[in-house]
């Protein structure tokens, strides 16, 4: 086995990168450690740096069980402790530096390194990253100029073919996104230990199913045919997984396929000339008032205007001349624009800290080289350069003089093109390419964000992310998560909303409304502003009311544990199975709930079994069609089919449960009889876990509530799904977004009921689904009969403090109000009267 070490100056881009990296291979397939940052300030703020020791303690730790180990860096500073760290190091294993891009070639290695790869090939693997991820923009991209070369097979593709024992078969992609990472990490897990290679029709690159750069390299988009062939005895076996995988678009869905590609070059011109020269999905506008539906994967609803991620900058035309008399202007541009991108460097370096500081200063005196601005004016005056072609070739030149240095000296030239492309966006008036900067909060949109994108979001000003692309599993739900950021992705039509315009981003129930109502916007920043939470949560007349979060996975666990709340109310555990062809082992499984639970030791976390379903289908668990899957086998109904999936799961809780300290209570979705509560009651205390309760999410299970309390020992509302099935409204159509509201008084009214059953068995009533995060909400959740709120960590101040307002009266006649209202405004606005009347006293 080969361990992997990620160096990074930040602690939680560290993470992050490891937790996208991680979710590509079973968990449990390669061993990695996290050197990061380089320890706390005197306030307890983390350092940026790097830390030789804690590198050094990383390689030693992985020493033990590895046979190799590989470092990867994220800033060319962090060399130096890497080099040192082999010098401080007790163990001797084999260790590789490896200069590849941080996120990708941590992305590359994992593959790699899990798939058995020996330490030379996990190097080589993650050095390649930047080469695939070049040849997939050149892809998107066929007018701009070549990047780094991408590694490519030299065998023919029909070498395999022809053999008398290797076995071919042709596949389409159909998934929207194409073979992007995800489903290249899936590929190369299916077909591990076999000779494998794909070959993209009709005569594309082809590359080895083991080599996840390589499968980047193909280009290949929804709609393309590629061609597999294996050999071997397990030939078939490997196919047969191959073909489902791609049939099932990789756990991504298969809408919209798009017709293949052209199959000459010809072709593929004449195609290209037909089509107009604008040809960008923000040619179709999207209006004022639009609410576009997308998929939810981070929680929480802001508002703030739209900043599209900016293009990258074209290389400008080589055969433009300026005139003579005009050439003093674009010398002026050149000087001006220096002066312009090196204030604003300084302006940031006095913002920033530690090595962050470092870097933007080191960037700033770049800006202000002379001989930078000498040698493209001096382009400009003798040659007629344009001012932007003069910096480009300019700093070609620099960029050749450093790579030929070799070594750290080699490390920037990536400065240079930084100084190089903000110099050039100056001059021609446009933005930065990749993440816009800011200074006020901005709702980033873009067609899809690459990894090393969404990380450099930490600490910006960007507050929400809308993507046309990308799924619950994508890397930027991933580090959307990390870091806390409001995300929605497969907004169709998202790169058609103007620039300017106002967005109201719900990541909850995955809607983007254009331009809302300037009340609508003030109840989401209002919303959005954090308030601190002391972890008590409480009554004005005294009376507890715990305030737990919602988590979905180990970083949500420590957020909420750092935000000080009382425990988790809800663990969503399709973490660990979402974007897998096959159920994660119990072993796996363990190791995922162990991360949640050890960040609660000692207080309660309830945990909820697998919802697979509807709009969260695994291929699994899952049928591939069906009819109406919102009413369909979803949630505790997989159990039907697949009895052992949760007995498994219920095995690894309890495991987990007994390896950490926590209070562990497990609750099924999706319970409409009582019958049902009571099998899954009885499976759990068989597996040794002894809190049982269930979700209510149907009104059958609410009007049932009593009957229930006899079989389990605690209940939680789910009111999203409680709304979506009281009201018959899909609550993924935002046409339906009015009736899908907890304010509704017949879910108010089901609510009560479940409630007062509670009450009358003296048993714990939580709620976990949305309505527990809203303020003005809680407290008539509260006089309904709920004991407990669980929402995401963000919300719990602001829900603190509107329960520290009110009296359990107050909570009584609120519930009162809403629940004998005959319309939500209604309710909603009865209750705001009540709760301004009990501020006034």
């Amino acid at each position: 086995m080969i361990g992997i070490v990620a160096v990074s100056h930040s602690a939680r881009l560290g993470e992050a990168a490891l937790e996208l990296a991680l979710q590509m291979v079973p968990r449990g397939g390669v061993r990695v450690e996290v050197a990061a940052g380089a320890g706390v300030d005197a306030d307890g703020e983390p350092i940026l740096g790097t830390d030789a020791v804690a590198v050094a303690t990383a390689i030693d730790a992985l020493a033990e069980d590895c046979d190799g180990v590989l470092v990867l860096m994220d800033l060319g500073s962090a060399v130096l402790s890497a080099e040192l760290a082999l010098e401080l190091r007790a163990s001797d294993v084999p260790v590789r530096l490896a200069p590849a891009p941080f996120v990708e070639g941590l992305l590359a290695a994992v593959v790699s390194a899990a798939a058995g790869g020996a330490l030379d090939l996990v190097a080589e693997e993650a050095s390649a990253a930047l080469g695939a991820k070049t040849g997939q923009l050149d892809a998107a991209d066929p007018g701009s100029s070549p990047g780094a070369p991408a590694p490519t097979s030299t065998a023919s593709p029909a070498d395999y073919a022809a053999e008398a024992d290797a076995l071919v078969r042709t596949v389409r992609v159909r998934n929207p996104q194409g073979i992007h990472a995800r489903p290249a990490a899936l590929i190369a897990e299916a077909a591990a230990g076999v000779d494998v290679r794909l070959r993209r029709l009709p005569d594309g690159p082809e590359a080895s199913a083991a080599s996840l750069t390589r499968l980047l390299v193909l280009g290949a988009r929804q709609g393309d045919e590629l061609e597999l062939s294996a050999r071997g005895p397990e030939a078939l076996a490997v196919l047969d997984r191959l073909s489902g995988l791609f049939d099932d678009g990789f756990g991504e869905g298969t809408e919209q396929v798009v017709a293949a590609a052209p199959t000459s070059a010809s072709e593929a011109e004449a195609s290209a000339a037909a089509k107009p020269a604008e040809s960008s999905p923000r040619s179709v506008p999207i209006s004022s008032g639009t609410v576009l539906q997308g998929r939810g994967v981070s929680p929480g609803r802001v508002a703030a205007p739209v900043v599209h991620l900016a293009p990258a900058l074209p290389e400008p035309d080589a055969d433009a001349v300026v005139a003579v008399p005009d050439r003093d202007a674009e010398v002026s541009a050149i000087e001006w624009a220096a002066v312009a991108v090196a204030d604003q460097l300084r302006s940031r370096t006095a913002q920033a800290t530690g090595e962050t500081r470092a870097i933007l200063d080191a960037s700033r005196l770049l800006a202000s080289d002379p001989e930078l601005v000498s040698e493209a004016t001096a382009l400009v005056r003798a040659k007629g350069r344009t001012a932007a072609r003069a910096v480009w070739e300019t700093a070609a030149g620099h960029e050749r003089g450093l790579a030929a240095l070799g070594g750290r000296m080699a490390e920037r030239v990536a400065d240079i093109r930084d100084v190089r492309d903000r110099i050039i966006a100056e001059i021609l008036q446009v933005d930065m390419p990749g993440v816009p900067e800011r200074d006020e909060p901005f709702v980033l949109v873009a067609t899809d964000l690459a990894p090393a994108d969404t990380a450099a979001l930490d600490g910006g000003r960007c507050v929400a992310l809308v993507t046309e692309q990308g799924g619950p599993t994508s890397h930027t739900a991933i580090i959307a998560r990390s870091l806390g950021l409001p995300a929605v992705v497969g907004v169709t039509g998202a790169v058609g909303i103007p620039d300017g315009a106002v967005l109201l981003v719900d990541g909850d129930r995955g809607t983007v409304q254009v331009d809302p109502a300037e009340s609508e916007v003030a109840d989401a920043r209002a919303a959005a502003t954090v308030v601190a939470f002391d972890g008590r949560g409480r009554l004005a007349d005294g009376r507890r009311l715990p305030l737990l979060a919602n988590v979905g996975g180990a970083a949500d666990a420590r957020a909420g544990a750092t935000a000080q709340a009382e425990g988790i109310g809800l663990f969503r555990t399709e973490f660990c199975f979402l974007g897998r062809s096959d159920a994660p082992t119990v072993a796996e499984q363990i190791e995922a709930y162990r991360g949640v639970l050890a960040a609660f030791p000692g207080r309660k976390v309830v945990v909820r079994t697998l919802d697979a379903g509807s709009d969260k289908p695994l291929p699994f668990a899952n049928a591939e069609q069906e009819e109406n899957p919102a009413l369909g086998v979803r949630g505790l109904r997989i159990a039907r089919r697949n009895p052992g999936l949760l007995d498994d799961q219920l095995r690894a809780l309890a495991a987990a449960a007994e390896q950490e300290s926590a209070d562990v209570e497990v609750m099924a979705p999706m319970v409409a009889t009582v019958d049902e509560a009571a099998e899954f009651a009885a499976r759990c205390r068989g597996a040794g876990l002894e809190r049982v309760g269930i979700m209510i999410e149907t009104p059958s299970a609410a009007l049932l509530a009593a009957e229930l309390f006899e079989v389990v020992d605690f209940v939680s509302l789910g009111t999203n799904d409680l709304a979506q099935y009281t009201m018959a409204a899909d609550r993924l159509l935002s046409d339906l977004g009015d009736l899908n509201d907890p304010w509704q008084p017949a879910v108010l009214r089901l609510i009560g009921i479940v409630g007062a059953a509670g009450r009358a068995a003296g048993k714990h009533v939580g709620v976990c689904g949305e309505a527990g995060g809203d303020p003005t909400l809680a407290p008539v959740l509260v006089g309904l009969g709920a004991t407990s709120l669980s929402m995401t960590p963000r919300s719990l101040g602001r829900v603190a403090a509107a329960l520290d307002a009110v009296t359990e009266d107050d909570c009584v006649r609120a519930a009162e109000a809403a629940r004998n209202a005959a319309t939500a405004a209604e309710a909603h606005e009865a209750v705001r009267e009540i709760l301004a009347g009990s501020a006034g006293r």
